[in-house]
């Protein structure tokens, strides 16, 4: 068990219900909102209930935050929030659009308004995620999240110079959106691969963690829910992309699947190459989980087997004698299998990647994108030791 400080993200509320009920309250103290957004939502029909939701204060929309939030476009959404004076941002969209957002004000609050001044922003160690008796810094963000992922329940960011193909993090307590609206209805035109990868993606947060060699018992519990969760929830919204009781509990795993963090309990090179696969080669975040989750696990066997175990029992890898579901959507089940092919199983049960093969990525490819480790965390914190590029490589093969 890891003996620490549990701290608390500084984020007032969480509240679940439709934009137009539960977004206004949270807008009721300002008059000046800026909503930031990406070009395929920008005509969705939850940005139009989220317009109507802010209603006469909305004074500009940025809507081209593009995947990985790369520099050039958090710049742009700075100068707007600037130039608008806007006192909160409604972040609607995924990972990208909230971590953009979170960068975009972090660099208002900083004066950092050129290339050279964000990157200067960027850090490799996490951040106090607490700050409760600091000076509230405007703007803030309300986030009403379309996907999985759970960025809005984190104090940290990512974000990407592409010109150097690598992925930043920045890290400030009231980064973290000030508020976060769940409205199940704001994933229904998310499309199902986005969808049910950024729920992987929430996979990944909580296995990581319940894997971890370090752990704590507030993780534990949080993590060992958000899988059990997590694993009934997205095959019942694969099956019926309508049941909106499944949407409703996905957030809810989401949300859960990354409180560990608050425990200090770190995740581990699943993560780390996730961001190197996504800024080198530009593979969605949902996507890189789908692929590093199973072969990362599969590498720290040795370590963290009994661990990975309990995955597998909870992702139904160990149902009994013949069992194996059927039913479209639902992961295949096969007992007794280890935790890295439960994992492959429920991935591919919901019709999403497993190799590298399947984005594009070739065996001539790996060597390159191993080397592009820098010694950092979260790979660092891996519970096998990872000691170098040839072991980044090594769990890269995994993934063929």
């Amino acid at each position: 068990m890891s003996t620490g400080t549990h701290r608390w993200p500084a984020q007032q509320r969480v509240r679940t219900g439709p934009v137009a009920e539960t977004l206004p309250p949270e807008l009721a103290d300002c008059t000046r909102v800026l909503l930031a957004t990406t070009r395929s939502l920008a005509n969705s029909e939850i940005a139009d209930a989220v317009r109507a939701a802010i209603g006469a204060k909305l004074v500009g929309e940025h809507a081209a935050m593009r995947a990985h939030s790369p520099v050039e476009d958090v710049l742009a959404l700075a100068r707007m929030l600037r130039e608008s004076r806007a006192e909160r941002v409604v972040a609607l969209g995924g990972g990208s659009v909230i971590d953009g957002a979170k960068v975009a004000c972090r660099a208002v609050w900083a004066g950092a308004a050129d290339r050279t001044a964000l990157l200067g922003l960027a850090t490799s160690r996490g951040a106090e995620p607490e700050a409760w008796d600091a000076v509230e810094p405007a703007p803030r963000i309300v986030a009403v999240p379309t996907t999985l992922s759970a960025a809005e329940f984190a104090p940290h960011a990512g974000y990407t110079d592409l010109e150097a193909g690598r992925k930043l993090r920045a890290v400030q307590a009231s980064q973290v959106p000030r508020a976060v609206v769940l409205d199940p209805a704001a994933t229904l035109e998310t499309p199902a691969e986005l969808l049910l990868s950024s729920g992987i993606r929430a996979v990944d947060h909580a296995a990581e963690r319940l894997c971890a060699l370090e752990r704590a018992p507030f993780s534990d519990a949080v993590s060992r829910q958000a899988l059990a969760m997590l694993a009934e929830a997205l095959p019942a919204i694969r099956r019926d992309p309508a049941d909106m009781a499944a949407r409703a509990a996905a957030q809810q795993a989401m949300w859960l699947s990354v409180m560990g963090g608050w425990s200090g309990v770190a995740v581990g090179a699943s993560h780390g190459i996730g961001y190197i696969l996504g800024a080198a080669r530009g593979v969605p975040h949902g996507i890189t989980s789908c692929l590093g989750l199973p072969a990362v696990m599969q590498w720290n066997e040795p370590v963290n087997g009994a661990q990975q175990a309990e995955i597998a029992r909870i992702l139904g890898g160990d149902a009994g004698p013949g069992s194996r579901s059927t039913a479209p959507g639902s992961a295949l089940r096969r007992p007794g299998a280890p935790g890295h092919e439960a994992l492959r199983d429920f991935i591919r049960g919901l019709g999403l990647p497993t190799t590298l093969a399947e984005v594009g990525i070739g065996e001539a490819e790996i060597e390159g994108l191993a080397a592009r480790w820098d010694g950092g965390p979260p790979i660092a914190t891996n519970p096998r030791p990872v000691h170098g590029p040839a072991d980044v490589a090594a769990i890269l093969r995994l993934m063929q």
